[in-house]
């Protein structure tokens, strides 16, 4: 084992300019042998050590343990090696990651290294049933399609770049396929190219608490991460700052969303004449979040957050847009997250306020609408950790008009609000980076009875795979 450590380390090493004239270290390495230079300069590099001060010993077997020490002094000389160099160093830090977290070596620190660059990504394979069902509105009558046979089948591959310009500053940059449906019968190149999900510059200062994220985020969760995320996940363009400690954190941010409304989402309450524009992109939105995080032991993690949002339409200065039916004025929400050992108990609260002139032009429903949303787990499920798991079960109470459209970080479809519902789900991580979804909801009934007729039940199960 020694033999390829030493050789791909030297290989990473280009120092030999400082250390061209250094000292043998070792007399068991006579000059004119094959590997003097590089067993030099990596002993002047403090990469290594030999035996007993005086020995390198270059046929002796040595451990993973041992191997993983020479990588973790590589990694301190990170800043010195060439972008080619550092691959090298990452690989090696990969694959003695176990030895080098015993050893207090963290190989996520390589992500702070300055001219780092880490390619992640995704894949998800997903399968969703719903029954298709009457809907009514006024005095008219319609099918609401559902899910079945091959629209019930999609996939989608993201890849991300992670770029480590200086200590403080970090670039992102995404493409996504979107969800690309199987009940499609044109040719495969009719289909849209990938595009930019994401693409923005951190910059993390005053003591690692402040962080100021600029550009285009490929999600964007109304309330925070740790709320439910009843509302939109999808591509947002923004500006933000946050401050962060250990018991505390405020953000503040401003942006527009930029995805179109999924095809996930149905809006049951747009009149025929605006049937086809009910659509969230182009709406503008200036918001705030503080978030409180206590507890120690079995509830350490546990957290206490409230948000604001309030809305533009982009270019109608707020009047009335011709087929435009989005009508929130503003919306704030609360939500608490409780860690009990295993367990967690989650409790998210939002309303929405409606414009009243748009909502008027649109419909005759101008009353503000809220949202109730509980959800209690068991276990956690890591993707990168095999055979870990959870198991939840989830109670949803929206009234007409709370959800305010686009997308949302919520495992169901269809119909969002005017309902009231129950689920469950699993996740299992069935081998690293590779986990198992199924989700099924129960006891679904349209809050407004004399409207729409109940929406049949859902189902649905994904597999995700990290890279």
């Amino acid at each position: 084992m020694k033999s390829k450590v030493v050789a791909a380390l030297a290989a990473t090493m280009a120092i030999g300019a400082t250390c061209a004239f250094a000292a043998n270290p070792f007399v068991d390495v006579p000059s004119d042998s094959w590997a003097y230079k590089s067993v030099v300069e990596l002993a002047d590099a403090g990469i290594i050590q030999g035996v007993d001060g005086q020995y390198f010993q270059g046929n002796r077997n040595i451990t993973r343990y041992e191997a993983a020490e020479m990588v973790a002094k590589a990694m301190a000389h990170m800043d010195k090696a060439s972008v080619e160099q550092r691959a090298l160093i990452n690989k090696l830090a990969d694959e003695y990651a176990d030895e080098l977290n015993n050893l207090g070596v963290r190989v996520s620190a390589l992500e702070n290294r300055v001219g780092n660059v880490k390619l992640t990504g995704d894949a998800r394979i997903r399968y969703r049933y719903q029954d298709s069902y009457k809907s009514e509105k006024g005095l008219d009558k319609a099918d609401v399609a559902g899910k079945k046979s091959d629209n019930s089948w999609d996939y989608r591959v993201r890849v991300r770049a992670n770029a480590q310009v200086n200590d403080r500053t970090k670039v992102t940059y995404g493409i996504t396929t979107d969800a690309r449906n199987f009940s499609s019968n044109g040719p495969a190149s009719s289909e849209n190219n990938p595009y930019t999900d994401i693409a923005k510059v951190d910059y993390n200062f005053g003591g690692n608490n402040w962080n100021l994220s600029v550009g285009r985020t490929d999600a964007y969760v109304i309330g925070g991460p740790r709320a439910y995320g009843y509302q939109y996940g999808d591509i947002f363009d923004r500006a933000e700052l946050k401050y962060q400690n250990d018991k505390f954190a405020a953000t503040a941010g401003y942006g527009k969303f930029k995805a179109e409304a999924a095809d996930d989402v149905q809006d049951l309450y747009i009149e025929d004449s605006l049937a086809g524009t009910s659509t969230i992109d182009g709406v503008k939105t200036g918001y705030g979040e503080l978030e409180g995080f206590f507890g120690g032991g079995r509830a350490a993690g546990s957290a206490i957050g409230v948000y604001y949002n309030d809305f533009t339409r982009a270019g109608s200065e707020g009047k009335e847009v011709a087929g435009d039916s989005f009508y929130g004025d503003d919306l704030w929400g609360a939500y608490a997250s409780l860690n009990l050992g295993k367990w967690n108990l989650l409790g998210n609260y939002e309303k929405v306020n409606f414009d009243k002139d748009r909502a008027t032009a649109r419909s005759e429903k101008t009353d503000d609408a809220s949202v109730w949303i509980g959800k209690l787990t068991y276990g956690k499920a890591n993707i990168a950790t095999p055979k870990s798991w959870d198991a939840w079960v989830e109670y949803i109470n929206a009234q007409d008009g709370a959800f305010i459209g686009g997308s949302t970080n919520s495992w169901r479809f269809g119909q969002m609000d005017n309902i009231e519902s129950w689920g469950v789900g699993v996740d299992y991580t069935f081998a690293k980076n590779a986990m198992f979804s199924v989700m099924q909801s129960f006891g679904t009934n349209a809050k407004d009875g004399k409207d729409i007729n109940d929406p049949e039940e859902q189902t649905r199960a994904q597999f995700v795979f990290a890279f």
